[in-house]
């Protein structure tokens, strides 16, 4: 018998806690930490120290040594020297920090239900939700994501956390992670890995009452797979990771969580097994009884089919489990082209499953495969895991309003029997962690002029409104510049190193002290790079675009991060063209490319530009978010109608490029599309910039950023997201029947 994981500790964390308190946490070669900082072992085991109120608690030990650690609090502790150690522990200003932070933290774990589960009376912790993904961006200690899924997951369970809502989220833990990026002096992308060690991260087992360690089995081609389990503090949330590299499994198989999003297509379905079949089985044996599954993204749609097996074990039809299912089942789309949907060889997923399977579902090999189809008697079709999901769930939603129309004509075949204005898929717009994402200068004056409890004022339109207005011009201004000054010196800092380590001539090298210039119209564009972002419309016209970078009195400067996936060639391409654009003599002291991108190059990006772009071939983006962030902090976005800026742009806060009322996806829109970026930066963007009064201060531009951060932040933050999938789809499915 598995002891019930409940909200803040299960039996192994309990082991961890009594450590902590006894002081026998130990940090290197049997030492320990010194009584005024111990409290720093106990807040290293929980991600909440990333978004409190004193994020750099831990960088601040030692600021080289947190950049070799890769940030990660855990390794930290057990590198920093015993003198750097015992100096912080004799600084009252340093103590009086952990101490006040450890106090919020206890008073953070120990809150009373708040938020979304005063209103959601079903879901307490013996029936809380469950959320799985495939990858999750929780800070950059911990790179198992590749872009926006992973961060929107991440913010997902960190707002569930700040709402109080009974959540328990699975996924897998990649050995490898994502693939790291270094740009050649050509420009061509080259990827490399790095092993993630989990005795280095902030993981705890997952312990049964006898002390032994919990794990699952899942049958995969052919062969059974056991994984272990990884349990990672999101505040009051835990995210459960499954692992497959036991000494157990076949060789082969301790490589289905070798790497995210690597190999072939049968490592990306053993994987969707392992996460979908395996975390139902790990749930079960962990005694928890979910309120309803959210299938964030088609890579866990298995799970359903594991539900429906244990039902059909208990006696009933597949249909009825079906049904049953149905009801506890909710799916979250964030791709709005069929072609970015996983489908699978149907010989494929007959030799992962094998016939065992599907026989136990009560199901012919036809008619279970047909569940992966949108026509189930066309047997010449593939298995499709957004096909699966939606039949297989009560709600569906897409992640914009925009995208939810895309979505309901993608999968109109489905209800062939309705119009295309009564497909039930929905949406529920995307949103971003406000404490995670705004810079704590920004943060500082949210406390002021809005209060202390901004992060609550957020969800509250008029309240959080009448709070901007009380912010002044020259703060904001001020403060704006401090972070594009850090900006630009943390980018100088990343090249000196990438060209240092590359090779590059000294002299080369010493260039990176006069890239750039903070007086300079800052403009940034970092996303994954894949060819509807259209990474190359900006150089549509090279001489046109030159003239804007080497104006001598209104300099526009651009500063660039992304990854092109290994196996994307054209994505690759497009990269390479930009690195070399910026490379160019007469451009490279105006525009920069930053490899490698990852949550920190966000942060640093979303706080100190003046600009966000953006510019989609709509409507092919989903939703976005990067812009939402970089709203938080006071910077403008000049992007295209789609996904959520379609929501969020009214006219004051920012710029559209492009007529609202032409969605197309084609070549000749690029090219439209393009002109009207050159013509706005031109005629409104970088003049308004310029515009500046005796003082200064440029009061028009001021304005914008205050009208971007008071009508865009209440509407796109994750809490009031994670309250939309509380109250309007999570609340209308059941709690398992016993």
């Amino acid at each position: 018998m598995t002891k019930s994981v409940g909200p803040v500790c299960n039996y192994a964390a309990m082991i961890v806690e009594e450590k902590i308190e006894r002081g026998e946490e130990l940090i290197k070669e049997g030492r320990q930490l010194p009584p005024t900082l111990r409290a720093l072992a106990r807040l290293m085991w929980n991600y909440w120290w990333s978004w409190s109120e004193d994020p750099s608690i831990f960088r601040d030990l030692d600021p080289g040594m947190w950049e070799e650690c890769g940030h990660n609090p855990r390794q930290l502790l057990r590198q920093v020297s015993p003198f750097r150690l015992w100096q912080l522990a004799t600084d009252p200003g340093y103590v009086a920090r952990v101490q006040k932070l450890a106090e919020s933290f206890d008073r953070y774990m120990s809150g009373a239900e708040s938020g979304a589960s005063r209103r959601l009376k079903k879901f307490g912790w013996e029936h809380p939700v469950a959320y799985f993904c495939a990858e999750y961006g929780l800070h950059d200690s911990l790179p198992i994501y590749s872009g926006g899924l992973g961060i929107l997951a991440g913010d997902h369970l960190k707002s569930a956390s700040d709402l109080g809502l009974p959540l328990i989220a699975v996924g897998l833990f990649y050995r490898y992670g994502y693939f790291r990026q270094r740009i050649r002096s050509d420009g061509w992308q080259e990827e490399y890995y790095g092993e993630l060690r989990p005795d280095l991260l902030p993981f705890q087992p997952v312990l049964d009452e006898t002390g032994a360690a919990v794990t699952i089995e899942v049958a995969i081609r052919g062969r059974l797979v056991r994984a272990r389990v990884h349990r990672v503090m999101v505040g009051r949330v835990q995210l459960l990771l499954l692992d497959s590299n036991l000494e157990e499994n076949d060789p082969t198989d301790r490589w289905i969580t070798g790497h995210l999003y690597g190999g072939d297509r049968e490592t990306r379905i053993v994987q969707e097994m392992l996460l979908g079949i395996g975390g139902v089985r790990l749930l079960r044996k962990l005694g928890i009884e979910p309120a309803v599954y959210h299938l964030n993204e088609g890579h866990s749609a298995f799970l359903t089919l594991e539900l429906a097996r244990e039902l059909v074990a208990q006696g009933m039809s597949f249909a009825e489990a079906a049904a049953r299912v149905r009801q506890m089942c909710v799916f979250t789309t964030h791709t709005p082209i069929a072609a970015g949907n996983d489908e699978f060889d149907p010989s494929l997923v007959e030799r992962c499953f094998g016939e065992i399977y599907w026989r136990e579902l009560g199901l012919t090999r036809e008619e279970f495969l047909g569940l992966g189809r949108v026509h189930p008697e066309d047997t010449s079709a593939p298995f499709g895991m957004t096909p699966l999901a939606i039949k297989m769930s009560r709600a569906a939603n897409g992640v914009s309003r925009k995208h939810g129309e895309v979505t309901r004509a993608l999968w109109r075949e489905l209800w062939p029997e309705k119009r295309i204005e009564e497909v039930p898929i929905g949406y529920v717009t995307n949103g971003v962690h406000a404490p995670t994402w705004v810079a704590p200068f920004i943060r500082s004056i949210y406390e002021r002029r809005v209060g202390r409890r901004w992060t609550e004022a957020i969800r509250h339109p008029k309240r959080w409104a009448r709070g901007v207005e009380r912010i002044a011009d020259e703060e904001l201004w001020e403060a704006h510049l401090l972070l594009k000054e850090r900006l630009i010196a943390f980018i100088r800092e990343r090249l000196r190193r990438a060209w240092t380590e590359r090779g590059e001539a000294p002299s080369r090298v010493e260039l990176v002290h006069k890239l750039l210039d903070p007086r300079a119209l800052t403009i940034g564009f970092a996303r994954r790079v894949a060819g509807y972002k259209r990474w190359g419309l900006l150089l549509t016209d090279p001489e046109r675009l030159l003239r804007l970078v080497s104006d001598a009195e209104r300099p526009v400067q651009f500063v660039f991060a992304g990854k092109a996936h290994p196996q994307d060639l054209e994505a690759k391409l497009a990269l390479q063209r930009v690195a070399q654009w910026q490379a160019d003599s007469r451009v490279m002291f105006r525009a920069v490319f930053l490899e490698d991108y990852d949550q920190e190059i966000a942060r640093q990006f979303v706080q100190g530009v003046d600009v966000w772009l953006n510019v989609p071939r709509p409507p092919l983006e989903a939703s976005g978010t990067s812009g939402q962030k970089a709203a938080m902090n006071g910077a403008l976005n000049l992007s295209v109608l789609d996904g959520w800026w379609i929501e969020g742009y009214d006219g004051t806060n920012g710029w559209a490029i492009g007529d609202p009322h032409v969605m197309q996806a084609s070549a000749e829109d690029d090219l439209r599309h393009a002109e009207a970026l050159y013509r706005l930066l031109e005629t409104e963007v970088v003049p308004l910039y310029y515009e500046r009064d005796s003082a200064g201060i440029p009061r028009r531009w001021a304005w914008m950023m205050k009208r971007a951060i008071a009508t865009l932040a209440p509407r796109f933050n994750s809490d009031r997201m994670v309250s939309e999938y509380a109250e309007k789809i999570y609340a209308a499915a059941r709690a398992p029947v016993a």
